[in-house]
């Protein structure tokens, strides 16, 4: 990036880091189990809730505990269950229809990361039915209360519960934006391991990698506070100590609990000091071909930490010694290799790629485009980069028999 570019989006992120302890960033009340959540909606009056999940979570039947106890407490529960891997702007408007037709009064967000983003896009059409989604992306475009929301992480990585971002898909041009304002953070927040026992192997692998990425990105940026970089360092602990055994044997409660707990501390971590270009470009990613948000972040970390190089290794060798991945003292350069290293080491461990299938040559000036608009100048990258960098990127984790030669 040229340096006067690189001086605007330094000026405008500065701006928003002197900001920082003004804003009204908050965090959503935990609770310990289903009863507290219904008793929540009792003494708020609400009555009758719109419960938003995916087709999968409601085949299985996993929030059929929940609805139970909601309505033999007296709150009927409305379900959207077609919520899509990458939520569209067709969903949310199905959701909402519903909401609107069944009389609800609060909202839930029952999944992982796509159910929680669609359940608070529908509290923000709620809050603002005289804007369209795509009028709301971007910052602070929502600007009203939205009906009370509770989420229900049932995998541990998005961190939803605790953001203040919703990540949506325009059903006809497949772009994927964010909308980030703060009525959006979730009032309550519960965390059951028990949701989180049945999930596959691959999805524990992906979702928690996806935790690691917004530790990583959140601490690695130029926008921290002491909390943030405390939070992440924790997170990344947790994730480099319970994610292999949480994958590896799926019923052990302790890692499912503790790998919550990382997805919730990089969530809070990064609502305040703001990802990287990993998310910039799995946005594009998940918009354009529809992969999962947790997969594209694992696949793309270890290439964008490469890719910023001495920019942010004294911090990458920082969190190499949290996750004790080198000794103390060891020296920048060879800790923060060693952390990248031990990224890779996890992906190989968990059978994650080096690349996308669906990635064609032709699609990528497009895409770099959308990743550099979606990320310049507000994520406080530790380098930053245009769309002709972040093409490079691409190039990378395209599959070599697609490449031109």
């Amino acid at each position: 990036m040229d340096p006067i570019s690189t001086l605007g989006c330094r000026l405008y992120q500065i701006a928003f880091r002197i900001a920082l302890p003004v804003l009204p960033y908050r965090r959503p009340v935990l609770l310990e189990d289903i009863e507290a959540l219904r008793d929540v909606f009792l003494g708020r009056g609400i009555r009758r809730v719109l419960l938003v999940t995916d087709p999968s979570i409601y085949r299985l039947e996993l929030s059929r505990p929940l609805q139970a106890c909601l309505e033999a407490g007296g709150v009927q529960v409305t379900v959207y269950h077609d919520t899509s891997a990458n939520p569209t702007t067709d969903d949310v408007e199905a959701a909402l229809a519903l909401y609107k037709a069944s009389g609800c009064q609060g909202l839930i967000g029952f999944g992982g990361g796509s159910s929680m983003d669609c359940a608070k896009a529908v509290g923000a059409r709620v809050a603002r039915p005289d804007k369209s989604l795509s009028q709301m992306e971007g910052i602070l475009k929502v600007r009203r209360r939205i009906p009370l929301l509770a989420a229900v992480p049932t995998t541990a990585g998005t961190g939803s519960e605790t953001t203040l971002a919703a990540v949506i898909t325009d059903a006809e041009t497949r772009h994927k934006y964010p909308i980030n304002d703060f009525p959006l953070i979730p009032s309550y927040a519960l965390l059951n391991p028990e949701v989180t026992v049945g999930l596959p192997p691959m999805l524990t692998a992906t979702t928690g990698m996806d935790a690691l990425t917004h530790a990583v990105e959140a601490y690695i940026g130029r926008s921290t506070t002491r909390e943030t970089r405390r939070d992440a360092v924790e997170a990344v602990r947790l994730v480099f100590t319970y994610l292999p055994r949480a994958v590896e044997h799926g019923e052990d409660r302790e890692a499912r609990r503790n790998m919550l707990h990382a997805a919730y501390l990089a969530g809070d971590a990064f609502t305040r000091s703001y990802v990287g270009y990993v998310h910039g470009i799995a946005h594009s990613l998940g918009g354009k071909y529809d992969i999962p948000h947790g997969l594209a972040n694992a696949v793309l970390l270890p290439f964008v930490l490469e890719a910023y190089g001495p920019s942010a290794e004294k911090k990458l060798a920082c969190l190499a010694e949290a996750a004790g991945l080198c000794r103390t003292g060891t020296p920048r350069h060879e800790a923060a290799q060693a952390f990248i290293r031990g990224v890779k080491d996890l992906k190989e461990r968990f059978g994650i790629p080096d690349s996308f299938p669906e990635l064609r040559e032709e699609d990528i000036p497009r895409l770099a485009r959308y990743a550099a608009r979606e990320s310049n100048p507000l994520y406080p990258v530790p380098r930053e980069m245009d769309a002709k960098e972040l093409e490079a990127l691409y190039h990378m984790v395209m599959e070599k028999g697609d490449v031109d030669v």
